[in-house]
């Protein structure tokens, strides 16, 4: 008796380690955010990213990565150590031509586009004391232009080439992230720093609450002169403390980007809830508020991720050729 109750009993074992095998496990679908610096935009607008995916996508497992930014983020993509990147527009043009000059060995053959979403302007903030008004008088001054080979040290190149200097041409350039730039202005060892970044940057609105800074002209000579993916904008008069008229500068379109081999579904989603809880998004960061439809295909420099592509033609919008 005793006997055959321990066969059945081992009967029932067996059939439900079969069972147990039989069964797919539950899908997880890993989705790493690739930022930038904590003081960025990218940041704040990839936590909110992460927090959108695990409430509006089943079975997902978002995470944030801080990173160096667009460079970094489009190598990290390309040997598949994420799923969704933010990006500046040269960068991502770069990386698809395979520029080893802006940090691309060879061409990065898997990124896809996601969509366009707002545009980084380039600001160029300097201390009063430095006597720096213009462009022409960071000659001789001390600037910090970004980490090396990062997306605001590419757009640091190219506007100082637009206005005729070079890194020859100043006195120091320190290589350093927002937050870190900011910190040696507040203590007088630097004069200047170039940033990258949505309106209302952290890092800059910090500096400009302990420092009387000067917010510095990028003409739209020197806009014309770099050419695209540059475009002319404006910093609004009172985005920062004591700036007390609009500022002409450039800008540059940001990117969502993910890999050519992210399942189509999952893509699809990623796109769809972006663009249907925006105002998450902007309540995130303010820069937010430029991402729309109409513009999410704008100058896309890499093809479109099938599954983003499927959601853009839900809403009626078609790649331009």
């Amino acid at each position: 008796m005793q006997l055959s109750h321990l066969r059945r009993l081992a009967g029932l074992v067996t059939l439900a380690a079969s069972v147990a095998i039989s069964l797919p496990a539950a899908a997880q679908d890993f989705i790493n955010v690739l930022t930038g610096g904590t003081s960025g935009v990218y940041y704040p607008l990839g936590v909110a990213l992460s927090k959108i995916y695990t409430e509006k996508i089943p079975g997902s497992r978002p995470s944030v990565q801080a990173t160096k930014a667009s460079v970094e983020n489009l190598n990290l993509l390309q040997q598949g150590k994420g799923e969704i990147a933010f990006t500046l527009g040269d960068s991502l043009a770069f990386a698809w031509r395979g520029d080893e000059e802006a940090g691309f060995k060879a061409k990065l053959n898997k990124l896809r586009g996601v969509t366009a979403i707002y545009p980084n302007y380039i600001q160029v903030v300097a201390s009063k004391d430095s006597g720096i008004k213009t462009l022409a008088d960071l000659k001789g001054k001390r600037l910090s232009v970004g980490a090396p080979k990062s997306g605001t040290e590419l757009n640091a190149r190219a506007i100082l080439a637009g206005a005729g200097l070079s890194y020859k041409d100043l006195a120091k350039v320190e290589y350093l992230p927002f937050s870190e730039s900011v910190e040696l202005m507040k203590n007088r060892q630097l004069d200047a720093t170039l940033q990258s970044a949505g309106l209302g940057v952290a890092s800059i609105r910090d500096l400009a609450t302990s420092v009387d800074i000067v917010v510095v002209e990028i003409p739209a000579a020197v806009v014309d002169k770099i050419g695209a993916p540059y475009i002319k904008g404006v910093i609004p008069a009172n985005t920062y403390s004591g700036q007390a008229a609009d500022v002409q500068t450039a800008a540059v379109v940001n990117y969502l980007v993910t890999r050519s081999d992210l399942k189509d579904d999952l893509a699809y989603q990623m796109t769809k809830s972006i663009f249907e809880n925006l105002d998450a998004l902007t309540a995130a960061h303010s820069a937010a508020k430029a991402i729309t439809l109409d513009k999410a295909l704008e100058g896309m420099p890499v093809p479109l991720h099938p599954g983003a592509e499927r959601y853009f033609k839900e809403r009626g919008i078609s790649p331009k050729s």
